[in-house]
């Protein structure tokens, strides 16, 4: 297995978007043909950071922890990875 690549949930959204216009819905919903024919599965994670007080001054109390959440596409194959990355470059650039 290759290196993730982490999208947001926005980024996410957009290339989810160009994949349903171009692929069969059953390739976005079936896992294994996910894997097939784009060569990754999506993997969600949660990150939990403890809110750091003396940056805000919003009224906050310590110990306080919010959650980013990302999406992650683990690729299968290193060539598929690379055309993901070339195909969809335009659409991870403009929503960051």
């Amino acid at each position: 297995m290759t290196k993730a690549v982490i999208l947001t949930e926005k980024q996410w959204l957009g290339v989810y978007n160009s994949i349903a216009k171009h692929y069969p819905h059953s390739v976005l919903l079936i896992r294994d043909k996910m894997k097939a024919v784009l060569g990754f599965t999506v993997r969600r994670h949660e990150e939990w950071f403890e809110y750091d007080v003396s940056q805000d001054r919003r009224n906050v109390g310590y110990n306080t922890k919010y959650c980013v959440q990302t999406l992650h596409l683990d690729f299968y194959n290193e060539p598929k990875r690379t055309m993901f990355l070339l195909k969809y470059s335009d659409i991870l650039n403009d929503i960051e």
